[in-house]
C-alpha cells in the first residue's frame, strides 16, 4: 500500500511535490486544475523529470466542477476536451489512472437526463483513455452517486471505468457509510482510494485521521480483504502538515494491523 497526498491548485506544482518528499510520501495525486496547476500552465515533462528525481509516481485526479452532462452540447464538448488535455499531460506523467467526477449541476432536469449525458461523456472518454493507456475511474459523490445503485448508472455501463473509492465521500448525505457496500459489490474495480475523516451529514470537512467519527479501521479491513494494496491518498486539508504526517502514520498502523 502506498500513501500520498494531493496539491493544492492555487500552489507551484514543484513545490508541492519537494514538500511531499519532505514528508516521505510514496507519490502525489496530481490534481490538473486552475489557477496553477491547469493542464494548459503545466509543463508534463519537467513535472515528470521531477518525480523522477525524488522517487515518486502519481495519480490523475480532475477538477470536480468540469461540466459533463451540460445540457449545452458545446460546453459538454469543451469539458470533454479538457479531460482528454489531462489524460494526455498524464500519460507524459507516467500516471496508470486518472478521476472523473460525475456532473450533478444541472438544474432543472432529472436524474435520468443527467447519468445519460455522464455516459455520453464517459464514452468519449473511453476511447482516447485507451489509446493514451491511462484508465479512467469516477470517484463517488455525496447526494447523487454514493450508493452501489446510484454508481451501477454509470460503471454498469461502462465496464472498464473504474472506481476511485473516496471513503469520507461515502459517510455523507448516507444513513450509514457505503464504503463496504461499494469495496464489496467492485473489488476488482477500485483502481484508487480517498481517505479523510467527517462526522456525517452534509459537511464535506476533510479532518485528519481520527478527528471525526469514521470508523477507518472497519473499512481499511473491508478493503485489505478484497485484495487492494494499491494507492491511498491522504485528503487532509490543512495548513499544518503535523496533521497530515499523523494521518499518515495512522494509516500506516492501522494498515499493517488489519486483517
Amino acid at each position: 500500500m502506498l500513501i500520498g497526498a494531493m496539491n493544492h491548485p492555487q500552489n507551484d506544482l514543484l513545490s508541492e511535490i519537494a514538500w511531499m518528499k519532505k514528508l516521505n510520501l510514496d507519490f502525489i495525486d496530481i490534481s490538473l486544475e486552475p489557477p496553477l496547476a491547469a493542464s494548459w500552465r503545466i509543463d508534463p515533462h519537467e513535472m515528470r523529470a521531477a518525480l523522477d528525481d525524488v522517487g515518486m509516481t502519481c495519480v490523475g485526479h480532475t477538477a470536480f466542477y468540469l461540466p459533463f452532462a451540460s445540457p449545452f452540447e458545446s460546453i459538454r464538448k469543451a469539458a470533454v476536451a479538457e479531460a482528454i488535455d489531462c489524460l494526455e499531460a498524464f500519460a507524459v506523467l507516467g500516471a496508470k489512472y486518472m478521476n472523473l467526477h460525475p456532473d450533478r449541476f444541472i438544474p432543472m432536469h432529472s436524474r435520468k437526463f443527467w447519468v445519460e449525458r455522464n455516459l455520453v461523456s464517459l464514452h468519449e472518454l473511453h476511447d482516447a483513455s485507451k489509446q493514451l493507456g491511462v484508465a479512467l475511474m469516477i470517484e463517488n459523490l455525496p447526494g447523487c452517486f454514493n450508493t452501489v445503485k446510484e454508481l451501477a448508472e454509470l460503471l454498469d455501463e461502462v465496464p472498464d471505468l473504474g472506481l476511485h473509492l473516496d471513503i469520507g465521500h461515502s459517510n455523507l448525505q448516507v444513513p450509514y457509510n457505503t464504503a463496504d457496500e461499494l469495496i464489496a459489490r467492485w473489488p476488482r474495480r477500485i483502481y484508487h482510494v480517498h481517505l479523510h475523516d467527517n462526522t456525517g451529514g452534509h459537511a464535506d470537512l476533510h479532518l485528519p485521521l481520527g478527528a471525526g467519527t469514521i470508523d477507518i479501521q472497519r473499512h481499511l479491513r473491508a478493503l485489505k480483504k478484497s485484495g487492494y494494496d494499491g494507492t491511498i491518498t491522504l485528503e487532509v486539508f490543512t495548513k499544518d502538515q503535523y496533521y497530515l504526517a499523523h494521518s499518515r502514520e495512522i494509516l500506516r498502523k492501522l494498515w499493517d494491523s488489519v486483517h
